[in-house]
Order: structure tokens, then sequence, then C-alpha cells
């Protein structure tokens, strides 16, 4: 699984997953900061890597959107609420069992929680 983190992650969630072996970048080291989320989404289907991200209200729309324009993306995953930002261990945990249990990404319409 190939994982892009929007900027409402910390990078260090991205480098904590390299050192486990995970390919995982964000937007901030990638140079996407302040892009609209439909962008992010374009950006992470184009590099085809599954968007992580905390803002699971806006990323529903455009997973919807998705489906109703056949357009698939690369999967999205939404980091809960009752996981604060902070709790990089915590997302980085649920993360790597995440690419475990799907080693070849995600679906082009799949969303998922952590």
């Amino acid at each position: 699984m190939r994982l892009y983190l929007d900027e409402d992650l910390s990078p260090r969630v991205a480098e904590r997953l390299r050192r486990k072996g995970c390919d995982a970048v964000s937007a901030i080291e990638v140079g996407n900061i302040q892009y609209s989320d439909w962008e992010q989404l374009a950006y992470a289907a184009r590099e085809r890597r599954s968007l992580v991200t905390r803002n699971g209200r806006h990323f529903l729309v455009l997973a919807n959107d998705a489906v109703r324009r056949q357009e698939p993306h690369s999967g999205i995953i939404i980091c809960p609420p009752s996981i604060r930002g902070f709790e990089v261990s915590e997302i980085v945990a649920r993360l790597l069992r995440l690419a475990n249990r799907y080693p070849e990404g995600l679906g082009g319409y799949d969303v998922i929680y952590l």
C-alpha cells in the first residue's frame, strides 16, 4: 500500500512509516501545501497512493462526487476524531496494520476509517 498524507497530518507520520518499510509521503514533504481537498485527492490518484486525512467530512463528499462522475481515486483513509493529531504512534500503528491488510492498496472508490 502506498500512502499520501494530506497536510492535516504531521509529516512525522510519513517519516515513521518509512522507517517501518511503508511507502508513505506527506503533502508537506512534496510541497503540496494549501492545495484544495480535490487537488490533494487528484494528486494521490495520479501517484497511485491512498490519501490519508483527518478531514473526513470533506473527503466523504469528494468520494461521493467521484462515484457520481465515475472518476476513481486510489482510496481514502480517514483518521477519526477519536485519534488526536499528536498521537503519531497510534496513527502509525493503525496505518501499518492497514497496509498489511491491503498490501496492493485500496480500490478506486474505497473509503475506510482507521
